[in-house]
């Protein structure tokens, strides 16, 4: 119980945990869609605090462990461009391509820059007008407001040198894409509240209600992803499904209707492929036509070679909830944070970063 005491409310958390063990009568199993809340999961302790009848399961919410292995192999092509500035978030720089990173590629001389914003990109372009500015638009449905709005303002600054190579993915295909395996084991939800924050929660009673699973929208908190288990406990001890929103001092029902409105001005909704699992139909965003100049997919007309990933990682399975990290082979051996075998191993959201910085202190990384 040592994590208690570090919790901003202990006794609210032992309150939800007294709750939980007082509901619960059989087994369950839950997934917490994003890795942000995987990650508070195991850095707080929560997955050893929870009674042995709970097994959380980790989900595919990680945007950067599913981005494609060919758009990595993109950027890094791009990179190599003298004539390009590859721009990122950090945390894409890690993830391994089929031949390097585009650490390895900055490392080797390629212009690539980390920007907190992709607005600090459409600076560079205008201060760099000899020169093509490419941003690694990389997300979940909540950067893609503000990876839109920079193609806004590039169009509106007359930039013929900015342009994104997108890689946006969408949290309701992929809740049904998982619920739809065949080795599916999902019996509840805990949704990404961040997400919901932009884009509402209407998308989620359709999951709720087809496929009979509670659904519960959490923060990232301790406190809110136990409120949020006990409300699923509640619902599947009742025999229930149905959409709950524990999150509402922060998600409100119908989202941000202005960055809605930005997201739906820029992209358009397509099929996706998400690296470890396949294409998932209607799961990702493209840039619309109407802005194709600032596509870089599009601008640039490089001819990637279909690489296959490396045949003892097994970051599929983890992100489709059919295996914990730990039950990887290579867990902590071949894979370690500097040397991957697969992008869920250095993402600041990944499962298996999370599990060897937080469950497995002991664990020595080797230093080459």
């Amino acid at each position: 119980m040592k994590f208690l005491s570090e919790y901003r409310d202990p006794e609210l958390v032992k309150s939800f945990l007294e709750s939980i063990r007082k509901t619960i009568t059989r087994p369950w199993t839950i997934m917490e869609v994003c890795g942000g809340q995987t990650h508070s999961l195991v850095k707080n302790g929560l997955l050893n605090l929870l009674p042995h009848e709970i097994t959380m399961v980790h989900g595919p919410g990680c945007p950067v462990c599913v981005t494609p292995l060919s758009l990595i192999d993109k950027a890094v092509h791009l990179a190599q461009d003298k004539n390009v500035i590859l721009c990122s978030f950090g945390d894409m720089l890690r993830v391994p391509g089929s031949v390097k990173s585009l650490l390895q590629a900055k490392a080797e001389g390629a212009d690539v820059r980390i920007l907190y914003s992709p607005l600090e990109a459409v600076s560079l372009a205008e201060a760099h007008p000899d020169r093509q500015v490419v941003f690694f638009a990389v997300g979940f449905e909540t950067t893609a407001p503000a990876n839109a709005l920079s193609v806004i303002h590039a169009e509106r600054k007359k930039l013929d040198n900015y342009s994104i190579l997108a890689s946006h993915v969408l949290v309701p295909p992929a809740m049904k894409a998982v619920l739809d395996d065949e080795d599916n084991v999902i019996q509840a939800f805990l949704a990404a509240g961040h997400v919901c924050t932009i884009m509402g929660i209407d998308e989620y009673y359709p999951i709720a209600n087809e496929y009979k699973v509670p659904l519960v929208v959490t923060g990232f908190e301790p406190v809110d992803l136990l409120q949020g288990i006990l409300m699923a406990v509640k619902q599947l001890e009742a025999g229930e499904w149905k959409l709950e929103n524990q999150y509402s001092r922060v998600v409100k029902p119908e989202g941000n209707p202005e960055a809605i409105k930005v997201i739906r001005q820029v992209f358009e909704t397509m099929d996706r492929e998400w690296r470890g699992i396949g294409t998932i139909p209607q799961s990702g965003y493209e840039v619309r036509p109407e802005y194709a100049r600032f596509d870089a997919n599009l601008k640039f007309a490089v001819n990637i070679k279909v690489a296959g990933e490396s045949k003892e990682c097994i970051a599929g399975q983890v992100l489709r909830g059919i295996k914990k990290p730990h039950e990887c082979p290579q867990f902590g051996k071949k894979c370690t944070p500097s040397h991957p075998l697969g992008a869920p191993m250095v993402s600041s959201e990944g499962a298996c970063a999370a599990y060897y910085h937080f469950s497995n202190a002991d664990l020595e990384e080797e230093v080459l």
